[in-house]
Parts: structure tokens; C-alpha cells; sequence
């Protein structure tokens, strides 16, 4: 939770899928409560087809728009049928946030042991604008927003955040 001091971000959560509507978009849903439980506002909503140029077309209205700070993306990071969030976005990131896919498979490991590998979780900045992208299971999006993105979105976390980057503290 956001303390006094704290900084609220506006979040944008982006739902890939071609079977999830939102009407069940539990990892979506997830998201925008966990935004909203820590402090930051919800800037936009939106669920799409894992196709990459829609993909690209949403995310890229949200890095021009100066007032979204962070772009939550879930689904379409694995290896079957379409999945193509990575070849999406990973285009579009001025810099690629190597540790975040790592750091994932690493704490998604101790849940799911070796199907881990089969995560292309990334994230990025673009245009001053952090984005991570994760699986879209609700247990990958819980664990990915607790164990890494929740504390990096904290201006309170020490030794650093991204906070401070994205507000130029």
C-alpha cells in the first residue's frame, strides 16, 4: 500500500487473449484490484486477440499518452498457437528490463518447478513508461505483481524502484 509519501501511478492493464472475454477475465480483473489495493489508479482497461499488430496498436497509444506511467500486459507470453506478446512489444522498448523475466521464471519456479521455462515473461521502458508482461494465468499474474512488480511500483522500496525513474525523482 501506498503510504502518505508514496506516489500514485496510473496503470494501464492490457489483456491478451482469443478466448478470454470480460466477463472472465480473472487475470485482468486481478490486476486492476491489485493496482488499486496498493495506491495507483487504473489510467486504462482493455482486452485484445493475441495478434501482434493489435498488441502493438494498444500499447503504443498507451506509451505516447504521457499520463499512463505503467503498462500491465498479461497472456501471450507462452510457446502454443499464437502467442505473440514478446514479438509484440519487445519492438517497441527503448530498454529491455532483463532481470524482470528472469527474476519471474526464478520465484515461478518454487510454485510451478520446470514448466517455469516455458514463460517469455519481459519487460521494458518505452517512452518513459515501464511495461511487464506476464502470463496470462491468474496465479502468474498474482505472483508476478507480489513477488516483483508490486515493490518496484512502491516509491517507498529500497535500495530502488522504478518510481523514481518514472516521475524523474
Amino acid at each position: 500500500m501506498i503510504s502518505d509519501e508514496g506516489t500514485a501511478l496510473a496503470v494501464a492493464v492490457l489483456t491478451i487473449s482469443d478466448t478470454r472475454t470480460e466477463d472472465n477475465d480473472t487475470s485482468g480483473d486481478y490486476l486492476v484490484n491489485a493496482v488499486a489495493d496498493a495506491g495507483h489508479y487504473l489510467a486504462a482497461r482493455q482486452l485484445v486477440k493475441d495478434d501482434v499488430y493489435a498488441i502493438r496498436a494498444v500499447v503504443s497509444g498507451w506509451i505516447a499518452d504521457a499520463s499512463v506511467d505503467v503498462i500491465l500486459a498479461t497472456g501471450g507470453t507462452g510457446f502454443s498457437g499464437r502467442d505473440s506478446t514478446p514479438e509484440a512489444l519487445i519492438p517497441l522498448f527503448d530498454k529491455t528490463i532483463e532481470g524482470f523475466g528472469e527474476t519471474f521464471r526464478q520465484v515461478s519456479y518454487e510454485e510451478i518447478g520446470s514448466s517455469t521455462i516455458q514463460s517469455r515473461a519481459v519487460g521494458g521502458f518505452a517512452n518513459s513508461t515501464v511495461v511487464f508482461c506476464m502470463p496470462g494465468s491468474t496465479g502468474a499474474c498474482r505472483t508476478a505483481w507480489t513477488r516483483i512488480i508490486a515493490e518496484q511500483l512502491d516509491s517507498q522500496h529500497k535500495p530502488c524502484n522504478y518510481v523514481a525513474v518514472l516521475k524523474g525523482h
